[in-house]
């Protein structure tokens, strides 16, 4: 029986890249609200999502592309960037089909970039940290899995971790062949999880992020917490995400 190691990393300032490295399977969250957003773009059609570090960076990246072609999403400390759309799951999804997303972000952009690394990167959210897990476990390899929480300007955050407890049980409910060991983090993630019952939309309301985006409406929130919603494993591949390997930038020069 295969052996599988599970930990999570509870902010993205304790990713460290040598230690991503070799036999490691990233799990990145984001739950408020950016892997939630790259998640909801590619179900709803967006070709591709290119995480980038700053506002300065996806600037020049869209200049790759045609206009009408992209969408350039990002904030930073929780304010709209100048010339970007801010990235809400639920105005982003009226217009991203068939364009590529550009996303900057304070915690989950910047995850995504410190983890790449590892051998493969996923893109989780509770929309689809089922089918994440699913797929991690069809692999037939010992690969650790590492369970990345975004966290909040290099502080934990109530709904990533949740989010993190949420997905090592997703990994408890599927096992079959595999033998997982959970840290002693994993352990603490998923026991904080049980202790809200899976009540995911008060899991949310409740987080600092979540207070703040309550109050300009539940919409996001309830979108958010739509626990396994999405079948689908985005993939962080050369700086991009998709929904299937090995697919190459799309780009409509001008």
């Amino acid at each position: 029986m295969a052996v599988r190691k599970v930990h999570v990393l509870m902010k993205k300032e304790d990713i460290q890249a040598e230690k991503m490295a070799g036999n490691k399977v990233v799990v990145v969250l984001d739950i408020l609200l950016a892997t939630t957003s790259i998640v909801s773009a590619l179900d709803n059609g967006a070709l591709q999502v290119i995480p980038v570090i700053d506002a300065g960076e996806g600037v020049r990246i869209s200049q790759q592309f045609a206009a009408g072609r992209f969408l350039l999403a990002g904030e930073l400390d929780a304010k709209p960037l100048e010339g970007f759309i801010y990235p809400n799951p639920l105005e982003l999804n009226k217009e991203i089909k068939g364009k590529t997303l550009i996303l900057s972000t304070t915690n989950g952009t910047i995850a995504l970039r410190k983890s790449n690394t590892a051998g493969i990167v996923y893109i989780s959210s509770l929309l689809n940290n089922f089918f994440v897990a699913q797929t991690i476990l069809k692999e037939d390899a010992e690969q650790t899995i590492v369970i990345v929480c975004s966290g909040n300007a290099g502080e934990v955050s109530l709904e990533d971790f949740y989010g993190a407890g949420h997905f090592v049980s997703c990994l408890l409910e599927q096992q079959i062949s595999v033998c997982l060991k959970l840290s002693d983090a994993a352990l603490s993630a998923l026991s904080f999880y049980r202790g809200w019952q899976g009540d995911a939309a008060h899991a949310l309301q409740s987080s600092m992020v979540g207070r703040l985006l309550y109050q300009h409406g539940h919409e996001v929130l309830s979108f958010a917490a739509e626990t396994g919603s999405v079948h689908m494993a985005p993939t962080l591949i050369n700086g991009v995400i998709t929904n299937t390997s090995g697919v190459e930038l799309h780009t409509d020069r001008l």
